[in-house]
């Protein structure tokens, strides 16, 4: 297990400074790809996506998090819709098993592929002996544009049966108990039921989330989010989230690569990370994403009037410099920024 100190930002900080804290968790995604196109996406996940996982990057992403977390360490897989590749998933449990690394914490699904029940015996039976601990359903209104109840609400109750209630999450039960008709309605039908959604369950304006779902929310100028910074999501986020090709990113800011699996270990990448070494987090850190307003109209970018809050402005000006390919090796990969 690592200590603070090891960390090259952390080392030159005084005690009474924010220190970068240890990764403990990392989400593995699967693909990119999914049955679904959820306009909350923290990416922008759909059935065209490509890439799919190496076993190995988790196996080895599992080893370096043990090295920085010790046994608190856990890893939970991902997409996309990880059930489209169930060889893979199955391949990805049998890896895991055999480094000793500890169990996978979870997996999450939409459940579309649990239409029969036979099927999600065995497959829930061979998830257990594997050694999952929670199982994590899907279940809401942008879900349900795509995926039908009936596989939900059929997955939930054979998993209750036979992991035990307290190994299956849905996320949201609200929606399982009252799902909310999705298909065959207008858009601005559509747009109502987003609103009412999140007006519970608030979500991040990244990825296609900060397309037309975040412009529902619209309501700041630029000048009202001048104050905010991303010191602290960057240093006390405890996560990161690991996509198909090994690309490194900071708790839920998706399409702002800190590092890569296939060139250096997790355990580098934490004990390497400082803000002051990649111009995009450091500007982030030090003036948020209205820092990041000046280089943009260098290039021709044109703000919108009002954003949704700075998850927003941010992703707005990052697709503008990923379509101009300006900081490809910090803004990217492609499936973050293209729903193709």
């Amino acid at each position: 297990m690592k200590k603070l100190s090891e960390n090259i930002y952390n080392s030159s900080k005084t005690k009474d400074k924010p220190k970068f804290k240890l990764f403990k968790s990392a989400g593995f995604m699967l693909t990119y790809k999914c049955n679904c196109s959820c306009e909350f996406c923290y990416y922008n996940c759909n059935n065209a996506q490509a890439g799919l996982i190496d076993p190995e990057i988790i196996v080895e992403g599992y080893r370096s998090l043990k090295n920085i977390a010790g046994e608190s360490a856990k890893i939970h897989l991902t997409g996309g819709e990880a059930f489209l590749f169930w060889d893979r998933l199955v391949e990805i449990f049998e890896q895991v098993k055999k480094a000793n690394l500890g169990c996978v914490d979870m997996l999450e699904t939409n459940a579309f592929w649990a239409t029969d029940e036979k099927d999600i015996r065995s497959r829930l039976k061979i998830l257990d002996e594997s050694g999952l601990n929670i199982l994590k359903i899907s279940c809401d209104p942008f879900h349900q544009e795509y995926v039908d109840i009936v596989p939900v609400r059929l997955l939930t109750k054979i998993a209750k049966e036979m992991l035990g209630p307290s190994r299956v999450m849905v996320r949201w039960q609200k929606y399982l108990d009252n799902p909310i008709k999705m298909k065959g309605i207008s858009q601005q039908e559509k747009n109502a039921n987003y609103i009412d959604t999140l007006k519970d369950y608030p979500c991040r304006f990244n990825g296609r989330a900060a397309g037309p779902l975040a412009e529902l929310f619209a309501d700041k100028p630029i000048e009202k989010l001048a104050h905010f910074n991303c010191l602290k999501n960057f240093l006390s986020a405890k996560s990161v989230h690991i996509d198909p090709f090994g690309n490194v990113f900071n708790g839920t800011c998706s399409g702002i690569i800190i590092g890569n699996l296939n060139q250096q270990s997790l355990e580098d990448i934490w004990l390497n990370f400082d803000p002051a070494k990649n111009e995009i987090v450091n500007i982030l850190c030090k003036s948020g994403p209205v820092g990041l307003l000046e280089k943009a109209k260098e290039q021709g970018f044109i703000p919108a009037e009002l954003y949704a809050g700075k998850c927003h402005l941010c992703t707005d000006i990052r697709q503008f410099f990923f379509d101009k390919r300006i900081f490809g090796m910090t803004i990217g990969p492609t499936p973050c920024y293209s729903g193709e």
